[in-house]
């Protein structure tokens, strides 16, 4: 199925309108307990489970089109058209009544993002934009990434805690240190809803996520392609929804990053 760019934009507008008028129930709830644990400092709040509850219903009722939440599931991400939903990114932020947390939302098609939003009602940021572009920050347009050299730029990381699996402690630790060494900051904000808006915005030059679930990045995805930025894996692959991680960055910064991944190489051996 393909939709026109008008078809999108209306889509996006009904959207802003959905998570615009859920802003009320996100801003009550900020500093809500854990109510569902997931994993190891991994978990949901209420507040999680009914905005979801009350963004896919809505969404349902006035596009027609199924959802996939992060805390219910839902429509397979792979086929047909869906929206993909986080309600809460960035939840233990949220719950410690950290303002960078928002609300992640995309419209996949076949498993590609062609519509991306992302809402941070705690910093007064509303973010927009088709694949095509171009990215809007509460309704105004933001120019296309301009090339930039690394040295001068804050690129936003992931997790590096204790950590196991593809991307071990030892792996990600190399790699923050790489990437310190080139940039003249590095910042770990607890969201990637935010992290890659912001690379969008060009207020961080790049970001990099150790996961890929498809709440979490497909509108970052969709944002910093309609930027003019670049979108891998940490190999340095094309990213798509099948990815195990993903890194976005400006023109000039991805390649540096593509030279810094290279250098720190596979994450097996560390």
């Amino acid at each position: 199925m393909t939709l026109a760019t008008t078809d999108l934009e209306q889509l996006g507008v009904v959207a802003a309108q959905i998570l615009t008028e859920c802003e009320p129930e996100f801003l009550a709830g900020l500093g809500a307990a854990e109510e569902v644990t997931k994993g190891i400092g991994d978990y949901a709040t209420a507040v999680d489970l009914a905005l979801e509850r009350r963004i896919g219903a809505a969404l349902l009722a006035r596009t027609g089109i199924g959802v996939h939440g992060e805390e219910f599931g839902g429509a397979d991400l792979a086929t047909g058209t869906v929206w993909v939903l986080d309600p809460v990114d960035g939840t233990a932020n949220f719950s410690q009544r950290i303002p960078l947390t928002g609300t992640n939302l995309a419209l996949l098609i076949d498993g590609v993002p062609q519509l991306g939003l992302t809402w941070l009602p705690l910093l007064d940021e509303r973010y927009i934009a088709v694949r095509s572009g171009p990215v809007r920050r509460n309704g105004v347009a933001l120019p296309p990434l301009a090339p930039a050299p690394m040295s001068q730029t804050v690129v936003a990381f992931g997790h590096v805690g204790l950590a196991g699996g593809r991307y071990p402690t030892g792996y990600r630790m190399a790699l923050f240190h790489a990437v310190s060494a080139r940039a003249m900051r590095v910042r770990i904000m607890g969201t990637s809803a935010l992290e890659f808006a912001w690379v969008a915005a060009g207020v961080f030059a790049a970001a990099v996520s150790f996961g890929n679930k498809a709440w979490d990045t497909a509108p970052g995805d969709c944002l910093v392609r309609a930027a003019g930025g670049s979108v891998t894996d940490l190999a340095g692959l094309p990213h798509h929804l099948g990815s195990p991680s993903m890194v976005a960055a400006r023109p000039g910064v991805a390649e540096e990053m593509l030279e810094i991944l290279a250098a720190v190489g596979d994450p097996a051996n560390y």
